[in-house]
């Protein structure tokens, strides 16, 4: 799930030879002059303990970006730890004081790791790196970098001007549909919602329901597109910071009613496999031509690649449709990131690390699998299905960025089970519209005076 070109390394990152003993544990070669003293140098042992959550991408672009960053870096070792359930792996040793040095888990996961060390500001400022310049180039990682992929409040969530999460590997979001079906029946993609509408109609004639998702978590990415459309950047802002009455407004009235609207419209047997074990399911309906549009990030291409699909299927990519005619359309821009706790041993090897990770020759491997970052003229370097996706923002859609502001922690509220987690209730009927809407003031209004 979610829940991403090869130059040589200069010595812009080799680490420094110091002189050490010659005990052969520590890696030392040495000689002795004409009086007897040791007179070479050794190779300084350090040791960077990295975490990643394995994604889509698999495991092991992360072991040969490690390796090209020791070869770089003499006396430099690696130790990864790369897991599907990697919070539950590195937990135990962080409750003892055992941190990884770099840990790559973007926020938005279920057990909200990297959003626990944001609430207690466990994390190191990486406002440095910004200045860093890229190891074997002439630019900095800022300059490297597409603009406002550091100017979120994911990124920047305190509120003060530092940067705490890097960003990583990016993927815009939007609606996937089998573009081969819509040539099969000679439907139009929907720019607006009335056109989405009449779609659904159209479709439902023929056995297909409009919407499906593969769980209530993908909502997120829609959710924030779709607070852009109907009102712009500064609603989104104000529902993000849990601006009082903000839910009283006539937008946020139009953003509950077609979402409201589009549950109705959704495949019913989606809420009962919207979970972990069987969201492919969900997004099988797309493949199977039984639902026409799902949320959701160009990982699904890999995730879904092994499966059968119906004859003649090609993907498709779609903004949101416009609130009306003309309108803006969003495509909500997802990206993991990578941080440094707090109380990491080698944060300045780490950070080293991170410079490392945007220069072209890790952009190189890391785009091999499919992991994509906000790395400027990346794009052109895409085919296939990528460029596909990579260029909805060259075809008009607007990007958006950014989710809801971290606050301390407060017991028994989460907005994102507020607003996210019951989206299946609305499909299955359980919650109205209004009961819905109600759980998420309730829970703005208690996050209100906590935020950071």
């Amino acid at each position: 799930m979610k829940k991403i070109l090869s130059l040589a390394i200069t010595a812009a990152l080799t680490l420094s030879l110091a002189a050490c003993g010659s005990s052969s544990e520590n890696g030392s070669n040495s000689t002795k002059d004409s009086t007897g003293t040791n007179s070479a140098t050794s190779t300084e042992q350090r040791t960077l303990k990295l975490a990643a959550l394995e994604t889509a991408y698999g495991a092991d672009v992360w072991k040969e970006i490690t390796a090209a960053f020791e070869s770089a870096n003499p006396g430099v070792k690696v130790e990864t730890t790369i897991d599907k359930n990697i919070e539950d792996v590195i937990g135990p040793g962080m409750k003892s004081g055992e941190f990884p040095d770099v840990i790559h888990l973007a926020t938005g996961q279920p057990k909200g790791l990297t959003e626990t060390f944001v609430k207690d500001n466990n994390l190191t400022d990486l406002s440095d790196v910004l200045s860093m310049t890229i190891p074997g180039e002439s630019v900095t990682v800022k300059d490297k970098l597409i603009p406002g992929f550091t100017d979120t409040t994911i990124t920047n969530p305190y509120n003060d001007g530092k940067t705490y999460l890097m960003p990583m590997f990016y993927s815009p979001t939007g609606l996937f549909y089998n573009e081969g079906l819509f040539e099969q029946k000679g439907w139009k993609v929907p720019t607006t919602w009335e056109e989405m509408w009449a779609l659904g109609d159209q479709a439902k004639a023929e056995g297909i329901s409009l919407f499906a998702y593969p769980t209530s978590g993908y909502f997120d990415s829609f959710f924030y597109a779709l607070l852009n459309e109907v009102g712009s950047a500064d609603f989104f802002t104000k529902v993000t910071h849990y601006n009082e009455g903000i839910w009283q407004t006539p937008e946020a009235q139009q953003t509950v009613e077609l979402i409201g609207k589009l549950a109705t419209y959704t495949e019913k047997t989606v809420p009962a496999n919207a979970n972990k074990d069987n969201f492919t399911k969900n997004q099988q309906l797309i493949l199977d031509n039984k639902a026409l549009f799902m949320p959701n990030g160009t990982w699904v291409v890999g995730e879904m690649s092994k499966a059968p699909r119906a004859e003649g299927f090609k993907w498709g990519f779609t903004a949101l449709p416009a609130i009306k005619d003309g309108g803006d359309r969003y495509s909500y821009t997802f990206f993991e990131q990578i941080w440094i706790p707090a109380k990491a041993e080698n944060a300045d090897l780490a950070k080293q690390f991170i410079a490392y990770l945007y220069s072209d020759e890790a952009a190189a491997i890391f785009a091999k699998v499919g992991a994509i970052q906000p790395i400027k003229g990346m794009s052109d370097k895409l085919d296939g299905d990528n460029q596909l996706f990579y260029s909805i923002y060259d075809n008009g859609a607007k990007a958006a960025m950014g989710a809801f502001a971290t606050t301390d922690p407060v017991e028994g509220v989460n907005i994102s089970d507020a607003v996210f987690a019951s989206i299946d209730s609305l499909v299955t009927g359980a919650k109205t519209q209004q009961q819905w809407v109600e759980g998420i003031i309730k829970a703005s209004d208690a996050l209100r005076g906590a935020l950071k």
